[in-house]
């Protein structure tokens, strides 16, 4: 696949990248698709999708890969870096007529080697629960598509589901739904959004209907902890609600557009959204308030995820990398051990009387633009009443090192955070807990106490010029930083109660001028696809990522290459 000449190089499909911590490496050998492996024709087809879940094996093949590639899903064992995909024994195959798959997602509680359970959301807006293993199928039915599809946290029968209504509704899989339409009374009601409970005498589904927003609501995301979840819409705004309490914590707005994905950092304290800005944006759950803005995309990012596995928390000096994956072999070993600890170390970072570590958070990004973009997150950004000149938000791939952060910030040292030790939520029972409305003005003070009094002003910096960017295409959408226009004579304000207008929200708290906040750029920025990207998901060993055209990648993690490949 090798090219000469400039031009044809820079728009070559990598096979590798390296990073401080070594080489990343595709393995083909381990590409999963349809059994016949022809491109997909995407044209008109919902993005692909990609869920993985364990099933405690005992022959040490307990791990499962579920996607969809247009109107048909698979259910294969996947084998990841350590043997070759074997596409002609899928373990379930579904061709569905008149409808096409949109989302999925693995109760992770509740799976066996015998039994698995699986929501799949649907372009119709049909919600299946499926499970492959021993063929069997519910079925709901509803009028709008899917977009987003999840098994609350910590509950074997709860899941959400979000439409491109813009409502998201709740429901347990032991009720039934009911023969006639619901009917639904007012809970809480809140800026541009409202929530309902389903009025029966009887227990029914949906148990909540939550409108969010205006437009779609393209994807939301539950904390590390369960108990807050951030939603993202075509409107543009994030939105991050107390879960149990059902109050609204915090709002964000994008640059311009829509937002189409969104993660939470590992112990909750950092919330990522992408979308049709071609940003990737950092935004403090603490200070609900947008810290950074990363730009490396051409076009609208799809996915942006946190990796824990190399997102690092350190006592001690940081630890130097090699560059070859012989060397690598014994840090990769500290660096699972630290991964594994990952929550109880950041917890301790927030501890007062615990001396200070470094912390470096590292994330990514896949957008339309086929490319993805890996990001670290470092201490001049989460603490900017640091100089500088500690260490440098740029990092180039050849002279990177792991710079950490010292967590001695007074203003989130006993804060409750998601992810962090926090008082016991309330019980994921089968119906929804009657407490939830009562214990809202309790809870209130709490989020009141969390929301900043001020912003800070940052120095910008400014993003290196790419050659390469110069043979790139023209954006598509006319959706790049060029067109981004940073003037506004709005001053910062916080939030009000009244409705928000987005045409005036630029250069306030809700979205910061360009000039206002740090500008990341990324630790790599590869070309990986022919077809824009769907799928970005950390594992142990490998990064996994999808694109369009229905190819699922596994990319080799630095020193995790089995040498049969």
């Amino acid at each position: 696949m090798a090219a000469e000449g400039g031009g044809k190089e820079l728009n070559e499909i990598k096979t590798q990248f390296t990073t401080r911590e070594g080489v990343y490496k595709l393995l083909t050998h381990s590409e999963y698709s349809r059994p016949n492996r022809v491109p997909f024709n995407s044209q008109g087809s919902n993005p692909v999708k990609v869920s993985f879940v364990n099933v405690n094996d005992q022959s040490g093949n307990g791990d499962r890969i579920c996607f969809n590639v247009g109107r048909e899903l698979y259910f294969y064992i996947y084998k990841g870096v350590r043997k070759a995909a074997d596409l002609s024994k899928p373990i379930d195959k579904r061709i569905y007529k008149g409808t096409q798959p949109t989302c999925h997602d693995f109760n992770h509680l509740t799976a066996t080697a015998e039994s698995v359970s699986l929501l799949v959301g649907f372009s119709a807006g049909q919600v299946q629960l499926i499970d492959p293993i021993k063929k069997e199928t519910r079925k709901k039915s509803y009028k709008s598509r899917v977009t987003c599809v999840k098994w609350v946290p910590g509950s074997e029968s709860l899941f959400l589901v979000a439409h491109s209504s813009g409502n998201m509704y709740l429901y347990n899989v032991e009720h039934t739904c009911g023969t006639a339409a619901p009917h639904y009374q007012l809970l809480k009601q809140g800026e541009n959004y409202s929530v309902h409970t389903c009025k029966s005498k009887s227990t029914r589904n949906p148990l909540l209907k939550w409108t969010v927003g205006e437009g779609a609501l393209n994807e939301f995301s539950f904390s590390p902890d369960g108990k807050f979840l951030a939603c993202v819409s075509q409107d543009g705004f994030l939105r991050v609600f107390n879960f149990d309490a059902v109050e609204l914590h915090g709002t964000m707005k994008s640059y311009f557009g829509g937002l189409l994905c969104v993660c939470w950092s590992p112990d909750g304290k950092y919330i990522v959204t992408g979308g049709e800005d071609d940003l990737v944006t950092v935004w403090s759950f603490v200070d609900c308030r947008v810290i950074a803005r990363g730009h490396g995309h051409k076009s609208w990012v799809s996915v942006v995820a946190f990796d824990h596995y190399t997102t690092s928390v350190e006592d001690a000096d940081p630890m130097e990398f090699s560059g070859s994956d012989e060397d690598f072999q014994d840090q990769i070993h500290f660096g699972r051990d630290r991964a594994n600890s990952l929550q109880s170390r950041l917890s301790k970072r927030n501890s007062t009387d615990s001396r200070p570590v470094q912390v470096t958070y590292r994330f990514g990004s896949v957008g339309q633009d086929t490319q993805l973009c890996l990001w670290d997150l470092t201490e001049d950004i989460l603490f900017p009443h640091l100089p500088l000149s500690r260490t440098r938000t740029h990092t180039n791939v050849m002279n990177a090192t792991s710079g950490g952060i010292v967590s001695n910030n007074p203003s989130i040292n006993g804060t409750n955070t998601p992810g962090n030790p926090l008082p016991t939520p309330l019980p994921r029972s089968n119906s929804l807990p009657h407490s939830a409305a009562t214990t809202a003005n309790s809870k209130s003070s709490v989020m009141d106490n969390a929301i900043a009094t001020g912003v800070s002003k940052f120095a910008t910096l400014s993003v290196h010029d790419r050659k390469e960017r110069h043979h790139e295409k023209d954006h598509k959408r006319n959706h790049s930083m060029g067109h981004i226009s940073s003037k506004s004579s709005d001053k910062l304000n916080m939030l009000t109660k009244t409705k928000t207008d987005p045409a005036k929200t630029l250069g306030t708290l809700l979205c910061p001028h360009m000039e206002d906040i740090p500008l990341l750029e990324p630790l790599i920025c590869k070309k990986i696809a022919h077809e824009r990207l769907t799928v970005l998901i950390f594992l142990e060993d490998c990064i996994v990522t999808a694109c369009q055209e229905g190819f699922i990648c596994t990319w080799a993690r630095p020193g995790k290459v089995v040498s049969s490949f």
